[in-house]
């Protein structure tokens, strides 16, 4: 029998886990430390993802993992051992405390110091994401159990000084402190460097955010949970997935409500009738390269030459910008149907084109004749992706009238990862291909290598549209960009949203020759150490990329001298 690859054994690895996590989710209940919990657990050390680096290592607490973790799920956690995925729920007029992470737009509830609710908005990928870190968090402390009691007489005496060290009510400083980052790496089985950047990096969020509990707390919590396991099998950890979720799960319950939402804003407004381009972008960059320079002339500031200088110039001045805008054809549209993804309008008529930044191309006769919308929609989750776009491109009913808005093009600028280059370099679809299904898709995409400033790399090839960013393994990344799918990078939304367009186009909602384009900035390289999305954001290095997309999106849309695609 021939014997399987590595990057075959991952694959197999990732759709067992995607396999038990979808069984788990019709079943209703696992217990990580149980059977179901164990084999999640398997797969996912045998897939190891990237993005958890040493987490198969079972002498070391893998901290940069931990980092990212920690950033993404609500604060507390690590004290849990109940937890309920369930649909929208009505906590308004409860005492529960509403808690959303630092770094992911999720909403959880701490219904009780050792219980916590997710409120599943997200579709089926956000059940992932939570179930791979809880699975991480279970994998970890473990280690930490099995390094603190590991002893013949009992739990360690760095355990004990532990314990003493989350009892005191004082901040530890100096040579305290020291001592207790040392004896805690002892725990955790890295080094003092290690350790003390981990905590450092926890501190400072915590302080800034109150996002987190604390590294001295987050580890002592993990130990006490998996000691209290071993006394009580009543205080194992538990998963719920509640009959209201299951019924929600593939139903666009929330993305229905959010694309009526915005049909009938538009329709309120009088845009029916318009041209409507769609941008799937961040909610800045779009309003901060058309308002930002009109900003700065109104309160008499100097415009730098360069448009990234204006752009670092404007970083700190969002509310000027919105306020300014708001008098030149800008509106924001807040979500309110749990889906978490607000929109900003704008009516590119209303523009002031005699403020506009001087390295801008725009065809203000064209725009002055067709008076086209811009409907910028923040950064969807996954397969919500699909939901999204499927429902916004759907005709409605408004007023007994079926309203069928002119969209014109769909543009999906997104950040993911990259496969041949490094952070800061752009890339451009040619395909999407689904991992761990049969589905590929070829994009006509309207963006071109020679669109874009020399200065910035830009790679065109297939994307891969993964089920989530951490459930990816080197072997797998590595043979997607070397085999003959050439594949030059990984994200998460750009095939659900092109299923959702060819699913419009079959149903005559849009035209099949409307424009499309998908680019992508990338924010790591899962392939390159110390360039995985753990190590930290891009910072200062993502300003370029980001804002040439948004710049050249926008001179597509408003510059194009082609005919306009017709219905």
């Amino acid at each position: 029998m021939q014997e399987l690859s590595k990057s075959q054994k991952a694959r197999n690895a990732i759709r067992t886990f995607k396999t038990l996590a979808d069984a788990l989710t019709i079943q209703g209940v696992y217990k990580p430390s149980g059977k179901a919990g164990e084999k999640l657990a398997e797969a996912m050390k045998m897939f190891s993802p990237e993005i958890y680096g040493s987490m198969p290592d079972p002498r070391i607490v893998e901290l940069k993992g931990l980092e990212y973790v920690i950033d993404r799920m609500p604060r507390g956690i690590e004290k849990c051992n109940r937890l309920i995925l369930t649909a929208q729920e009505d906590f308004q007029d409860t005492s529960f405390e509403e808690i959303i992470p630092l770094k992911r737009r999720r909403v959880s509830y701490a219904v009780s110091e050792k219980e916590m609710c997710f409120v599943i908005t997200h579709g089926q990928s956000e059940i992932y994401d939570i179930l791979t870190h809880i699975t991480f968090l279970t994998i970890e402390s473990q280690k930490i159990y099995q390094q603190i009691c590991n002893r013949v007489d009992g739990t360690s005496t760095e355990w004990v000084e532990l314990e003493r060290i989350t009892r005191m009510e004082s901040d530890l400083k100096g040579e305290e402190l020291d001592q207790a980052i040392w004896n805690l790496s002892i725990i955790l089985g890295r080094t003092y460097r290690e350790t003390r950047s981990t905590y450092e990096y926890l501190e400072e969020n915590r302080r800034l955010h109150h996002s987190n509990n604390g590294l001295f707390n987050i580890v002592h919590s993990l130990g006490r949970r998996m000691i209290e396991e071993q006394v009580s099998e009543k205080e194992e950890l538990t998963i719920y997935f509640t009959p209201s979720l299951h019924d929600m799960i593939g139903h666009h319950k929330y993305a229905s409500l959010w694309a009526d939402s915005i049909k009938e804003r538009l329709y309120g407004l009088g845009f029916q009738d318009r041209p409507v381009h769609v941008i799937s972008a961040n909610m800045h960059s779009v309003r901060n390269i058309i308002y930002g320079s009109g900003m700065l002339v109104e309160r008499g500031e100097t415009i730098p030459d360069d448009l990234y200088d204006m752009v670092r110039q404007l970083r700190s001045q969002g509310r000027k910008i919105s306020e300014y805008a708001e008098k030149h054809g800008y509106i924001f549209h807040k979500d309110t149907s749990g889906s978490n993804i607000d929109v900003n309008i704008v009516d590119t008529a209303r523009i002031d084109f005699a403020t506009l930044h001087p390295a801008l191309r725009f065809n203000v006769h064209l725009i002055k004749e067709q008076q086209p919308v811009l409907l910028v929609m923040d950064y969807a989750f996954g397969t919500q992706a699909f939901e999204l776009m499927d429902e916004l491109l759907c005709p409605c009913q408004i007023q007994d009238k079926v309203i069928a808005f002119s969209i014109e093009s769909i543009s999906i600028m997104g950040k993911a990862g990259i496969l041949p280059g490094k952070k800061g370099d752009i890339m451009l679809a040619t395909a999407h291909v689904m991992e761990g299904t049969p589905h590929n898709y070829i994009v006509n995409n309207d963006l071109a290598v020679n669109d874009f400033d020399p200065g910035v790399n830009v790679y065109c090839g297939p994307m891969v549209t993964v089920l989530g960013t951490s459930l990816q393994n080197r072997d797998v990344l590595e043979r997607f960009h070397s085999s003959s799918w050439k594949a030059i990078g990984l994200e998460m939304e750009g095939g659900h949203y092109q299923r959702a367009i060819s699913a419009a186009i079959i149903q005559g909602h849009i035209p099949m020759n409307m424009k499309t384009r998908y680019a992508y900035y990338a924010s790591d390289n899962p392939l390159v150490s110390g360039q995985t999305l753990a190590s930290g954001p891009m910072g200062e290095e993502g300003v370029v990329p980001t804002y040439m997309i948004t710049k050249v999106i926008l001179q597509k849309i408003l510059n194009y001298q082609d005919e306009t695609p017709g219905r």
